[in-house]
């Protein structure tokens, strides 16, 4: 591998006009200057492709098919020795690709993740309520004491991707740990890299982005989880987190998120996401 091999950035994006100019402005600012972006448009119906035209950016369209599709379209289309699979509805800081790839570089992995991904929209409540509904610290997206290996990918050598045939489309949700599962490798944490990611800041994001989740393979359509996702059982577990502290909005947040994830279970299309 060379020294400094050209690395193909690659993002799905559907309907990610509050975030896109975050993520590619962060972008075309990095110490790690040799990338290329490629950006697939999976069937967006908003702004997204209006606002990506703005920057130098490689833009592909496909019909809304979900990201695993996209991220595997887009690397038929990559020049670069490493993939980087990032995300439309996050933002950088500048050394991210830089310390992303150095771990590869110095042949110690052959692909990396990053545990330091923190919370772009903080203050928002509903962002706050994402957080306390995952169990997380205020502003992160991962546990403080999180493993130093990941069965997610952020980057990757091409060559090894390509040993895989690239991700499992009909995961949904959990499509990302499918490099992981055929290579049967992990990644390893890229010290310092750090990346921001956007919380749903809308009740509308909450729902459909739970909806996404429920539409994975992390549940199945049974009973329990007809029970746990219930009106009720949300009330319940509502009211669980007002007593510990959080803030009022913690109810109709709990309502609408597992009314999200309940519809993804109970009436299930995989092809489609957030």
């Amino acid at each position: 591998m060379k020294k400094f091999p050209l690395v193909s950035v690659i993002i799905p994006v559907y309907n990610e006009e509050l975030y896109i100019s975050h993520c590619l402005h962060s972008l075309k600012n990095q110490t790690y200057k040799k990338i290329e972006i490629i950006l697939i448009d999976d069937g967006s119906t908003d702004a997204s492709v209006e606002i990506a035209k703005q920057f130098d950016v490689t833009i592909i369209k496909q019909n809304h098919r979900g990201a695993g599709t996209a991220r595997n379209k887009g690397v038929q289309y990559s020049k670069g020795e490493i993939i980087a699979l990032l995300d439309a509805d996050m933002k950088y800081d500048k050394k991210y690709i830089e310390k992303l790839i150095a771990p590869i570089l110095e042949k110690s992995a052959v692909g990396t993740f990053n545990k330091e991904e923190l919370v772009a929209n903080a203050n928002s409540i509903w962002s706050r309520c994402w957080s306390i509904n995952s169990g997380l610290p205020y502003g992160r997206r991962l546990p403080i004491k999180y493993p130093n290996t990941e069965n997610v990918f952020r980057a990757i050598q091409k060559s090894y991707f390509l040993k895989t045939k690239g991700f499992n489309e009909k995961e949904g949700y959990t499509d990302d740990s499918s490099l992981s599962k055929k290579l049967n490798l992990r990644s390893v944490n890229a010290v310092g890299a750090i990346s921001y990611h956007y919380n749903p800041s809308s009740l509308f994001e909450v729902f459909f982005s739970a909806r996404w989740i429920g539409r994975g393979k992390i549940y199945r359509p049974n009973i329990f989880n007809f029970l746990r996702f219930s009106p009720i059982n949300s009330i319940r577990i509502g009211v669980a987190y007002l007593l510990r502290g959080a803030p009022v909005s913690i109810l109709l947040f709990k309502l609408v998120y597992d009314a999200g994830v309940f519809t993804g279970i109970f009436f299930s299309n995989n092809k489609t996401y957030k």
